[in-house]
């Protein structure tokens, strides 16, 4: 999964030590799986055949003591069952993957002593989790971050952070099945049952994101790949003019530009954390005090438990 290290202005564990967590989420995650995996494993193959009677000796004994407590408690509601595995390896990857996800909102919303107020419809978001549970641990992911230049708020659009480049990506997803018609710098057209709309080209956020980018690298002097892509993985794409210096990546492109996203296996590197932590010093983070008795407490630690 991509490591979200920034969501909007809310505050992320990733800009407070960039140089740490992305191992660290690496380490937990592989932890996590490891474990998850080998209990699915051994109920899979019924490895746990020498304890059963001792085990259903204390599920008798809980049983009876269940039944106690419940006598005593008749007012409280029922525990939930707890949630069974999937069958196969397959779904029991996208179950890890679900149960990730809430845990990396987490993260790129609050530190161990500060909290920010996420806006709830990003645990919905269908495109975050795109990015975050289809590509892999080296790519770093900045989703629409609010960039802080001289005191005012730019908002910028998703950066996807490579060992090897920065991917600016605008993604055209309100056309669904529509061609789009890409004619000039200022306005595309979508055209679905002979019937036309304009709307206003991305061609200008994505400069305006590389502008940003290029400026804040340049104070430090650091040199690193930019690209900028529109991505319409639901529309054919008529280009009528091509856009200069952005890939453009339609239905026919898609498969092929996500497969050569996917095979980069190059590890974290150095270079890229440190782009990485430049940006995040530069973007805006709103955040409050967290309660004293949750201070230090780090949620990732139940990830993959039942």
């Amino acid at each position: 999964m991509a490591q979200l290290i920034k969501l909007k202005d809310y505050i992320s564990r990733y800009e407070l030590d960039i140089y740490r967590y992305p191992s660290q989420y690496i380490r937990l995650k592989r932890e996590k799986w490891n474990k998850l995996y080998q209990s699915w494993t051994n109920g899979l193959n019924g490895n746990n055949d020498e304890n059963d009677n001792q085990e259903q000796s204390q599920k008798e004994s809980l049983l009876s003591k269940w039944n106690l407590f419940r006598k005593k408690k008749m007012q409280e509601p029922e525990i939930d069952p707890v949630e069974e595995l999937p069958v196969n390896e397959k779904d029991l990857r996208v179950h890890f993957l679900n149960q990730l996800y809430p845990f990396q909102l987490k993260w790129a919303t609050s530190s161990l002593s500060y909290v920010s107020f996420m806006d709830q419809q990003f645990n919905y978001d269908k495109n975050l989790k795109y990015f975050l549970q289809r590509f892999p641990d080296n790519y770093l992911l900045m989703y629409y971050p609010i960039f802080n230049i001289k005191k005012a708020p730019i908002d910028g659009e998703i950066i996807l952070i490579s060992p090897l480049q920065i991917n600016i990506i605008h993604l055209l997803d309100d056309y669904a099945d529509a061609n789009i018609i890409v004619s000039d710098e200022r306005t595309w057209i979508a055209e679905k049952d002979s019937q036309q709309s304009r709307f206003l080209s991305p061609i200008h956020a994505l400069k305006r994101t590389e502008q940003l980018i290029n400026s804040i690298l340049k104070q430090k002097d650091i040199s690193y790949s930019v690209k900028k892509t529109v991505i319409a993985k639901n529309n054919n794409l008529i280009l009528q003019q091509v856009p200069y210096n952005i890939e453009m990546v339609g239905n026919y492109e898609y498969d092929k530009w996500f497969k050569n996203m996917r095979e980069l296996d190059t590890p974290l590197k150095s270079q890229q954390l440190k782009v990485a932590g430049q940006l995040l010093d530069f973007c805006m983070t709103s955040s409050v005090k967290r309660p004293e008795w949750e201070e230090g407490q780090d949620d990732f630690r139940t990830v993959g438990e039942e």
